[in-house]
């Protein structure tokens, strides 16, 4: 595609100057600019809706770059993800809501409240203890009165799995006598008969609360042995996967495809065996 020749609308716009070192200064800036009369105009078409999925993609990309060991694809992601944080903020400075600089004062006088062993006259003697003091801080500071309300404050689109575990997580925290590791696994296998028997009746709106069950009742699980739902869910899929490639490559060298493949190892692969 060709270039378009410039017009004298070009030349109006302002040219940002190079330089060898930027900062959340330029950023700012550079964002301002985009959001201006003579900016970009997929950037001035924006609002928070129309970008609000960025933002979760970021933030996996970010893990992802984590994951991976990469400190300079995790210095790009990070960069991407501050991003969407100054996107927002303009939106909201453009109509005199508040700045970036809001954004700022805001996370500074929360990080200090919510550490008042560093910050103030509290004394802890673990991490445990620290977490313990956060929550609450936290839950006084969003005006939680009950518990219920501590449960409802978890994110409704946080991945299922994800509000699955933090909703265990805080139930455990209300001082209620959770059940033990073996009474959590016979819910599991109780779940399990009442959705069998949802299969076997075809009933689809049954299965699917059932599922839901049994979903939950493994985030019971992974809360009482401190472990991660979506990590334990995304290090099966990807050992399926990798299950799955050698399946196939194993038909391919043989002369065969994949829908060839016996019977048995489809089954196998989908027990992990």
């Amino acid at each position: 595609m060709d270039l378009q020749t410039t017009t004298d609308k070009d030349k109006e716009r302002e040219v940002y100057p190079t330089k060898e070192k930027y900062d959340i200064s330029d950023l700012l800036a550079i964002m301002k600019i985009l959001r201006s009369e003579n900016g970009c105009a997929w950037d001035k078409e924006q609002d928070h809706h129309s970008i609000r999925m960025n933002v979760l993609e970021e933030a996996y990309e970010v893990m992802e770059a984590i994951d991976s060991n990469n400190a300079d694809l995790l210095k790009e992601e990070l960069g991407d993800l501050l991003l969407q944080v100054v996107f927002h903020a303009e939106m909201e400075n453009e109509v005199g809501s508040f700045a970036f600089d809001d954004v700022c004062d805001g996370i500074c006088k929360k990080l200090i409240y919510r550490h008042p062993h560093v910050f103030g006259n509290i004394h802890v003697e673990n991490s445990a203890e620290v977490l313990k003091n956060w929550d609450s801080l936290k839950s006084k500071s969003k005006g939680e009165e009950t518990s219920t309300q501590r449960l409802e404050s978890v994110p409704k689109l946080l991945p299922a799995l994800m509000r699955g575990d933090k909703v265990c997580k805080r139930a455990a925290n209300t001082g209620i006598e959770c059940i033990k590791p073996d009474e959590a696994v016979e819910n599991i296998k109780n779940s399990v008969s009442k959705l069998e028997k949802a299969v076997s009746l075809s009933d689809e709106d049954d299965i699917e609360n059932k599922l839901g069950e049994v979903l939950f009742a493994c985030c019971n699980l992974a809360s009482l042995f401190k472990k991660d739902s979506e990590n334990a869910l995304t290090n099966a899929v990807n050992q399926f996967i990798m299950h799955f490639r050698a399946m196939e490559e194993t038909a391919l060298n043989s002369g065969s495809t994949i829908d060839k493949t016996p019977a048995e190892e489809v089954k196998a692969l989908y027990s992990f065996k």
